[in-house]
């Protein structure tokens, strides 16, 4: 009496199921960006940091994800501090993943009010809302956001002060055999300012640099992907080291890096839908070459 109907339910599931994704917001980028700079300095162990991650956790925890804390403690030349990544997994059902990170801590600076707002600001932000925007969209591969505690140096920059969190985590995921399953990690750092430009940083996988500029040229954003800069040392050289496909967009020509003048105003909520639009688009062209 009611097969009817059926073909009408099929097609409402359907829909359903292949739920679009969500448009990247600048705006509500920038928002997370005034929230995370809002709790002032955060260099790793602070309490400032607590509050941001506290933060963090909270809105996770609407966005259909599984959450953990990744918690370690940091040998720095200062002694022992506490530390923790924080790792949301959107799960798919390939067995493989595709990794979003940036570091949400700022570099301690005696005697000066450094709060981040780019470095540090704009990766958390950025982030914060990718979760949104992939929230309630199915896909085949894992997608992992995380956000990295001790990015920066409490002393001089080395190869031991320096990128804490990012050189604990590709510890563990080797351990745990899960550096093999990662088909593209993608750094995000210094990506809020209003004058956009990505360096053409020479660490980075060449394969899925090529994807990203491509899909950013393809999208009418091919002026913020510059084909000019140089090798950075960040979050994804651990990674890099370990033989993942990994690439670093930063824009790291700023007068005001680690200066008390990174504030709010610096950022722009174009430049996060900028970055943000291109790596959505780039999420559903992966998804097209691992469904060939």
């Amino acid at each position: 009496m009611y097969r009817k109907k059926a073909p009408l339910l099929i097609l409402l599931a359907c829909l359903v199921s292949a739920a679009p994704a969500r448009d990247f917001s600048g705006a509500r980028a920038m928002q997370y960006a005034r929230k995370a700079v809002s709790f002032g300095p955060r260099p790793s162990g602070s309490p400032a940091l607590r509050e941001l991650r506290a933060y963090i956790l909270a809105q996770l925890k609407h966005d259909d994800c599984e959450v953990k804390e990744d918690k370690f403690t940091g040998d720095t030349p200062g002694g022992p501090i506490p530390m923790a990544n924080i790792i949301a997994r959107f799960p798919g059902k390939s067995g493989r993943a595709v990794v979003f990170s940036g570091h949400y801590d700022t570099k301690k600076m005696a005697g000066v009010r450094f709060v981040g707002a780019d470095d540090g600001g704009s990766s958390t932000a950025f982030l914060l809302e990718m979760a949104e925007a992939l929230r309630g969209v199915p896909h085949r591969d894992d997608i992992y956001l995380v956000w990295f505690d001790g990015e920066e140096a409490f002393g001089e920059w080395s190869a031991s002060d320096s990128l804490y969190g990012s050189r604990h985590l590709a510890d563990r995921w080797a351990a745990d055999n899960m550096l093999g399953k990662i088909r593209a990690f993608i750094l995000v750092d210094m990506i809020g300012d209003k004058d956009l430009d990505i360096l053409d940083e020479e660490n980075s996988s060449p394969d899925l640099h090529r994807l990203i500029w491509s899909t950013a040229v393809r999208l009418g954003y091919g002026k913020y992907f510059l084909n000019s800069g140089g090798p950075v040392d960040d979050d994804h050289i651990p990674f890099v080291r370990m033989g993942v496909n990994a690439v670093d967009l930063i824009d790291f020509d700023k007068t005001y890096w680690h200066s008390p003048d990174d504030t709010i105003d610096k950022l722009s909520a174009h430049s996060f839908e900028v970055v943000g639009t291109v790596l959505m688009a780039v999420v559903a062209e992966l998804e097209k070459q691992a469904g060939r």
